[in-house]
Protein backbone atom coordinates (compact mmCIF):
# COMPACT_ATOMS: atom_id res chain seq x y z
CA UNK A 1 0.00 0.00 0.00
CA UNK A 2 1.26 3.48 -1.09
CA UNK A 3 2.15 5.62 1.74
CA UNK A 4 0.12 9.08 1.52
CA UNK A 5 1.96 12.20 1.50
CA UNK A 6 1.38 15.29 2.89
CA UNK A 7 2.64 19.06 1.89
CA UNK A 8 4.25 21.14 4.87
CA UNK A 9 2.70 23.62 5.19
CA UNK A 10 5.59 27.05 6.52
CA UNK A 11 5.38 27.30 9.66
CA UNK A 12 6.98 30.47 11.87
CA UNK A 13 7.48 32.07 15.24
CA UNK A 14 6.98 35.74 15.56
CA UNK A 15 7.09 38.38 18.13
CA UNK A 16 5.48 41.48 19.23
CA UNK A 17 7.85 42.90 20.98
CA UNK A 18 6.35 46.15 23.05
CA UNK A 19 7.65 48.43 24.94
CA UNK A 20 7.11 52.18 26.08
CA UNK A 21 8.82 55.21 24.93
CA UNK A 22 8.06 59.00 24.99
CA UNK A 23 5.11 57.91 27.15
CA UNK A 24 3.96 55.97 23.36
CA UNK A 25 3.26 52.24 23.23
CA UNK A 26 5.86 51.15 20.36
CA UNK A 27 6.51 47.68 19.04
CA UNK A 28 9.93 46.85 17.73
CA UNK A 29 9.53 46.17 13.35
CA UNK A 30 12.41 44.87 11.62
CA UNK A 31 13.78 45.47 8.38
CA UNK A 32 13.51 42.07 5.99
CA UNK A 33 16.24 40.85 4.05
CA UNK A 34 15.05 38.52 1.81
CA UNK A 35 11.92 38.12 -0.08
CA UNK A 36 8.85 37.58 0.36
CA UNK A 37 8.89 40.92 0.87
CA UNK A 38 12.05 42.28 1.24
CA UNK A 39 12.87 45.59 2.26
CA UNK A 40 9.58 46.07 4.29
CA UNK A 41 9.03 46.35 8.10
CA UNK A 42 7.93 43.21 9.89
CA UNK A 43 7.77 41.73 13.05
CA UNK A 44 11.39 39.71 13.83
CA UNK A 45 10.35 36.14 13.49
CA UNK A 46 11.64 33.31 12.10
CA UNK A 47 11.83 29.21 11.26
CA UNK A 48 12.17 26.92 14.21
CA UNK A 49 15.53 25.23 14.64
CA UNK A 50 14.98 21.75 15.47
CA UNK A 51 18.63 20.88 16.40
CA UNK A 52 19.15 24.20 18.48
CA UNK A 53 15.24 24.67 20.02
CA UNK A 54 14.20 22.83 22.71
CA UNK A 55 10.96 24.88 22.34
CA UNK A 56 8.99 27.72 21.14
CA UNK A 57 9.86 30.21 23.97
CA UNK A 58 13.42 29.36 23.22
CA UNK A 59 12.76 29.93 19.80
CA UNK A 60 11.42 33.19 20.31
CA UNK A 61 14.29 33.77 22.35
CA UNK A 62 16.72 33.24 20.04
CA UNK A 63 15.23 35.55 17.19
CA UNK A 64 15.27 38.41 19.60
CA UNK A 65 18.52 37.94 20.50
CA UNK A 66 19.71 37.58 17.12
CA UNK A 67 17.47 40.61 15.84
CA UNK A 68 17.58 42.74 18.28
CA UNK A 69 20.04 41.97 20.62
CA UNK A 70 17.59 41.39 23.74
CA UNK A 71 17.71 38.33 26.16
CA UNK A 72 15.66 37.88 29.34
CA UNK A 73 12.49 39.64 28.55
CA UNK A 74 8.26 39.06 29.57
CA UNK A 75 7.33 36.35 27.07
CA UNK A 76 3.87 34.51 26.76
CA UNK A 77 2.05 33.49 23.66
CA UNK A 78 -0.28 35.79 21.91
CA UNK A 79 -2.04 32.82 19.47
CA UNK A 80 -1.38 31.24 16.49
CA UNK A 81 -2.38 32.86 12.74
CA UNK A 82 -2.70 30.28 9.83
CA UNK A 83 -4.35 29.82 5.94
CA UNK A 84 -3.49 30.03 3.19
CA UNK A 85 -3.55 32.95 2.21
CA UNK A 86 -1.36 34.82 4.54
CA UNK A 87 2.08 33.68 2.89
CA UNK A 88 2.80 33.93 -0.71
CA UNK A 89 4.76 30.67 0.19
CA UNK A 90 1.93 28.64 0.59
CA UNK A 91 -0.22 27.55 3.30
CA UNK A 92 1.62 28.82 6.64
CA UNK A 93 1.21 28.77 10.71
CA UNK A 94 2.65 31.77 13.10
CA UNK A 95 2.76 31.45 16.57
CA UNK A 96 3.16 34.49 17.85
CA UNK A 97 4.33 35.84 21.13
CA UNK A 98 3.59 38.66 23.00
CA UNK A 99 6.89 40.53 24.23
CA UNK A 100 7.55 43.29 26.50
CA UNK A 101 10.69 45.26 27.68
CA UNK A 102 11.64 48.52 29.10
CA UNK A 103 12.77 51.03 26.77
CA UNK A 104 16.14 50.99 29.05
CA UNK A 105 16.73 47.28 28.01
CA UNK A 106 16.58 47.86 24.47
CA UNK A 107 20.31 48.89 23.23
CA UNK A 108 20.95 51.96 23.40
CA UNK A 109 21.23 53.08 19.04
CA UNK A 110 19.14 50.57 16.90
CA UNK A 111 20.53 49.25 13.82
CA UNK A 112 18.93 50.80 10.61
CA UNK A 113 17.35 47.52 10.03
CA UNK A 114 15.37 47.83 13.10
CA UNK A 115 13.27 50.70 14.42
CA UNK A 116 10.24 51.20 17.08
CA UNK A 117 7.39 52.33 15.89
CA UNK A 118 4.21 53.41 17.57
CA UNK A 119 1.47 51.07 17.36
CA UNK A 120 -1.33 53.86 16.56
CA UNK A 121 0.90 54.71 13.37
CA UNK A 122 2.42 51.47 11.45
CA UNK A 123 3.64 51.49 8.34
CA UNK A 124 1.95 49.09 5.71
CA UNK A 125 2.97 45.47 6.91
CA UNK A 126 3.12 42.37 5.33
CA UNK A 127 1.53 38.92 6.36
CA UNK A 128 -0.73 39.66 8.89
CA UNK A 129 1.50 41.47 10.93
CA UNK A 130 -1.06 44.35 11.63
CA UNK A 131 -3.36 41.80 13.01
CA UNK A 132 -0.27 40.56 15.37
CA UNK A 133 0.02 43.37 16.93
CA UNK A 134 -3.43 45.36 17.10
CA UNK A 135 -4.38 41.97 19.17
CA UNK A 136 -1.15 41.54 21.35
CA UNK A 137 -2.13 45.36 22.38
CA UNK A 138 -5.47 44.51 23.09
CA UNK A 139 -4.32 41.54 25.44
CA UNK A 140 -2.14 43.77 27.20
CA UNK A 141 -4.64 46.45 27.75
CA UNK A 142 -7.26 43.54 28.90
CA UNK A 143 -4.86 41.71 30.92
CA UNK A 144 -3.33 44.90 31.93
CA UNK A 145 -5.62 46.09 33.67
CA UNK A 146 -6.46 42.95 36.17
CA UNK A 147 -2.45 42.16 36.68
CA UNK A 148 0.81 43.52 37.46
CA UNK A 149 1.52 42.62 33.96
CA UNK A 150 2.37 46.46 32.66
CA UNK A 151 5.25 47.17 35.10
CA UNK A 152 6.95 45.03 33.14
CA UNK A 153 7.98 48.19 31.12
CA UNK A 154 9.36 49.57 33.82
CA UNK A 155 13.04 49.03 35.53
CA UNK A 156 13.21 46.49 38.51
CA UNK A 157 12.93 49.58 40.92
CA UNK A 158 10.30 52.35 40.08
CA UNK A 159 8.48 55.25 41.95
CA UNK A 160 4.70 55.30 42.18
CA UNK A 161 4.42 58.00 39.41
CA UNK A 162 6.35 55.44 37.32
CA UNK A 163 3.68 52.78 38.00
CA UNK A 164 1.37 55.46 37.76
CA UNK A 165 1.81 57.09 34.15
CA UNK A 166 2.41 53.21 32.85
CA UNK A 167 -0.91 52.10 33.41
CA UNK A 168 -2.47 54.86 32.01
CA UNK A 169 -0.71 54.64 28.71
CA UNK A 170 -1.81 50.68 28.69
CA UNK A 171 -4.99 51.13 29.17
CA UNK A 172 -5.45 54.69 27.51
CA UNK A 173 -7.01 56.49 30.41
CA UNK A 174 -5.99 59.15 33.06
CA UNK A 175 -6.00 57.81 36.35
CA UNK A 176 -6.92 59.30 39.76
CA UNK A 177 -3.53 59.32 41.80
CA UNK A 178 -5.42 59.12 45.67
CA UNK A 179 -7.73 55.66 43.99
CA UNK A 180 -4.77 54.18 42.08
CA UNK A 181 -2.60 54.07 45.23
CA UNK A 182 -5.28 53.13 47.63
CA UNK A 183 -6.10 50.07 44.92
CA UNK A 184 -2.27 49.02 44.76
CA UNK A 185 -1.66 48.98 48.23
CA UNK A 186 -5.19 46.82 49.08
CA UNK A 187 -3.68 44.47 45.99
CA UNK A 188 -0.25 43.91 48.06
CA UNK A 189 1.69 43.56 45.14
CA UNK A 190 4.84 45.75 45.62
CA UNK A 191 7.51 46.72 48.17
CA UNK A 192 9.69 49.17 49.68
CA UNK A 193 13.17 49.01 48.77
CA UNK A 194 14.22 50.99 50.77
CA UNK A 195 16.28 54.02 48.38
CA UNK A 196 14.55 56.71 46.82
CA UNK A 197 14.96 58.27 43.49
CA UNK A 198 17.69 60.22 42.76
CA UNK A 199 15.88 62.65 40.14
CA UNK A 200 17.59 66.17 39.76
CA UNK A 201 14.26 67.79 38.70
CA UNK A 202 12.32 66.06 41.88
CA UNK A 203 12.54 65.87 45.21
CA UNK A 204 13.26 62.00 45.94
CA UNK A 205 10.58 59.49 45.91
CA UNK A 206 10.39 55.89 47.33
CA UNK A 207 11.50 52.94 45.61
CA UNK A 208 9.19 50.28 45.07
CA UNK A 209 9.62 46.87 43.46
CA UNK A 210 7.37 43.94 42.67
CA UNK A 211 7.20 41.01 44.80
CA UNK A 212 6.31 38.49 42.24
CA UNK A 213 6.95 38.64 38.35
CA UNK A 214 3.59 38.94 37.34
CA UNK A 215 0.64 39.06 40.24
CA UNK A 216 -3.40 37.97 38.79
CA UNK A 217 -5.67 40.65 40.88
CA UNK A 218 -9.38 40.32 41.38
CA UNK A 219 -10.13 43.80 40.92
CA UNK A 220 -9.53 46.02 37.65
CA UNK A 221 -6.62 49.05 38.37
CA UNK A 222 -8.37 50.75 35.56
CA UNK A 223 -11.23 53.58 35.94
CA UNK A 224 -11.02 56.33 39.45
CA UNK A 225 -13.36 54.10 41.52
CA UNK A 226 -12.37 52.78 44.84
Amino acid sequence: MATKTFRQPVVTVDAVLLTIKEDILKVLLHRRQQDPFAGRWALPGGFVHPDEDRDLPQTVSRILRDKAGLAGVYLEQLRTYAGPDRDPRGWSVSIAYLALVPRDALPEELDERTSLHPVSDLPDLPFDHGRQIADAAARLRGKGAYSSLPAAFLPESFTLPMLQRTYEIVLGEALDQSSFRRKIADLGFLEETGEKSKAASARPARLYRLTEPVRIFNRSLGGNQA
